[in-house]
């Protein structure tokens, strides 16, 4: 199975050249690269899990209400958010979609297991800081769904043979050929994989000037776009499984 799954954030890179760029239009750009990603999914009748990000989610109301309206599943993503901010944003959102959020992901800041549980999270999907040189320092983890505190815990994907990691910059810097082999190689082993990409990838950074690294910047954009057809267009021609992360769990 595989399971597609996308962070719906604002890009935090500072603008070049003492430009300033300001909240509305990072927004503004966030919700062009979601789009964007809507537009692939639905040429290929693909479902995935979105997972939005608390301190916009309220901001994206019509976007968020147009990707469950597509079938997707709306999750959270909370970069630096506490407890009582995740509630209120919860509540609210499960009342504009008139259902349940369940899933919820975290990365450099992780909130206790059992507050996630009270809040009525059903499962939990963490990952790791990418950059340059993470392929390099984690290269063994369980790949196996488990419960704890009464959360099902979901484990990043790692390729057992390639021995890399199916995070955002595995996703973005390797030849499509070499991605298409990690996965076919992974699931003859695993369950699953779960792909997770960042709306922000999408961004053409030459029409809006972030000071990003060269090496987060190379193959982004229309490539991202090019990237994202090619693997959906392979997973429908070998009529690979694909799910939303709350209906493989559940």
């Amino acid at each position: 199975m595989i399971l597609l799954t996308f962070n719906i954030v604002n890009i935090e890179a500072e603008a070049k050249n003492s430009l300033q760029i300001s909240d509305e239009e990072r927004l503004k750009v966030t919700e062009g690269n979601t789009k964007a990603i809507l537009r692939i999914l639905d040429i290929h009748d693909i479902k995935a899990s979105f997972f939005v990000e608390i301190s916009i989610a309220e901001k994206l109301q019509n976007l968020i209400k147009a990707i469950s309206s597509k079938g997707h599943e709306i999750a959270f993503y909370n970069l630096n958010s506490d407890l009582q901010t995740i509630e209120e944003v919860k509540k609210n959102i499960q009342d504009i979609l008139e259902k349940q959020v369940r899933g919820i992901r975290q990365k450099d800041f992780k909130l206790a297991q059992e507050n996630l549980k009270l809040l009525e999270f059903n499962y939990v999907s963490n990952i790791d800081h990418a950059d340059i040189l993470f392929p390099f320092k984690r290269l063994k983890r369980d790949t196996e769904i488990n419960e704890q505190d009464g959360l099902s815990i979901v484990p990043e994907s790692i390729s057992p043979y390639f021995q890399l990691p199916y995070n955002d910059f595995m996703f973005q810097i390797l030849p499509m050929k070499y991605y298409k082999n990690m996965v076919f190689e992974t699931l003859k082993n695993d369950d699953f994989v779960l792909i997770y990409l960042n709306s922000w990838q999408f961004t053409d950074f030459k029409k809006y000037p972030f000071d990003v690294p060269y090496y987060r910047s190379l193959f982004s954009g229309k490539k991202m776009e090019d990237k994202l057809e090619a693997l959906l267009s392979w997973i429908n021609e070998n009529d690979m499984a694909t799910s939303r992360m709350k209906d493989y769990i559940f």
